[in-house]
């Protein structure tokens, strides 16, 4: 892992700039997930309609109770027992940008074990928003070099590591109700 590079994305994040990085599933543009003015930037980047949802990263349950006053003790299971990375939404969330929540107030959030979407948020201390990175509505690229041009000269900070490694799945996302029923919104 490239610190120098790491350390310059944090720099970034906290001055209320956008980065495209690679995530656990595929790359991602992000920001600080508590900054409206940074959330702006990526729907400005993305060309997407304010009325859409981010999904956020943090590195741990402690991370997610934060920001979700409540939720029901499944969450802790599947996580846990989960084999590939899951996002899951959960209702109520408190302290974000409004531009991460849904209509309902709920966000979705991923607690995240790579080393570098971890490193990020640890630089951070707070939840990172992890958006495909493409442009409304067009296919994601699958390396760094597949990324359309315009994305990366619009973010303030490319997280130059494993640039070559193609990054090609989704996490699948659910949907968790206080009373714990489980909605699965994608596989």
């Amino acid at each position: 892992m490239n610190i120098e590079k790491i350390d310059e994305a944090i720099t970034a994040l906290k001055n209320g700039g956008t980065i495209l990085y690679p995530t656990d599933t595929i790359w991602g543009i992000g920001c600080d997930a508590t900054n409206d003015e940074a959330c702006e930037k990526i729907l400005d980047i993305k060309q997407r309609p304010a009325n859409k949802s981010f999904v956020l990263l943090a590195d741990s349950f402690h991370m997610v109770e934060r920001y979700i006053p409540d939720f029901a003790d499944v969450v802790y299971d599947l996580v846990d027992l989960a084999v590939e990375p899951l996002t899951i939404i959960y209702p109520n969330a408190r302290d974000l940008s409004k531009h991460v929540l849904a209509e309902d107030g709920s966000v979705g959030i991923r607690i995240t074990k790579d080393p570098i979407c971890v490193r990020l948020i640890k630089g951070m201390h707070k939840p990172l928003v992890s958006t495909s990175a493409n442009i409304s509505n067009q296919p994601f690229g699958l390396d760094l070099a597949s990324i359309d041009t315009s994305i990366k000269e619009k973010v303030d900070c490319i997280v130059a590591e494993r640039t070559h490694e193609k990054l090609e799945k989704a996490s699948q996302i659910i949907k968790i109700d206080l009373d714990g029923r489980v909605t699965i919104i994608r596989k």
